[in-house]
């Protein structure tokens, strides 16, 4: 496990069982910010059932194009989660107002993006997320003390090409931890 004071901006978190709070069972938290005021990040692999890309753009008034590829909508976490970000390869800039974060990812939280991939642009790689996680100030180092998240570095194809369902395994895997051997019971020595 990474000392607590760490930067785990660009990194993953991966919820380990009993987590406690059912929202975040079994979640990929890509990490888009950390510092000593907070952190925020994205889920990864939690597709929205009641939403659908279809909806979202609707709502801003976007008209999709025939050659939009298709785009699922994810629960990116419980805070503001009728807002939409994007994370995304680094092939696009939205404006400048595009998040770099780290050398291969980027978060956009603009309408431009939304638009672009309407029209079947904008970047390669991109999950769609509404809502966000966020922590305030020593909120995530103490749940990482308390045996709620480990994290790992965020391999582009765990984050862009694999399946949202066998993303957490995937992500426990690149640590060589098995999943089949995580207990949600948390000791001390």
């Amino acid at each position: 496990m990474e000392p607590q004071s760490s930067d785990l901006t660009g990194k993953l978190l991966i919820a380990m069982p009993g987590i406690g709070d059912p929202r975040f069972e079994n979640a990929v938290v890509f990490m888009c910010a950390h510092s000593p005021e907070g952190a925020m990040g994205l889920m990864i692999n939690k597709r929205s059932e009641e939403i659908a890309v279809a909806d979202v753009l609707d709502q801003l008034e976007i008209r999709p194009s025939p050659d939009m590829r298709p785009l699922p909508v994810h629960f990116g976490g419980p805070v503001e989660i009728g807002r939409g970000f994007v994370l995304h390869s680094t092939d696009y800039d939205a404006d400048h107002a595009s998040m770099e974060v780290g050398d291969a990812y980027a978060m956009t939280a603009s309408r431009d993006i939304l638009r672009d991939m309407a029209l079947g642009s904008g970047p390669a790689e991109r999950i769609l997320c509404l809502g966000y996680a966020g922590w305030g100030p020593g909120q995530l180092e103490g749940e990482i003390a308390q045996n709620g998240w480990l994290s790992c570095d965020a391999a582009p194809d765990i984050v862009f090409e694999t399946p949202d369902a066998q993303k957490w395994e995937a992500a426990l895997l690149s640590l060589g931890v098995s999943p089949a051997l995580l207990s949600g019971d948390a000791g001390r020595a």
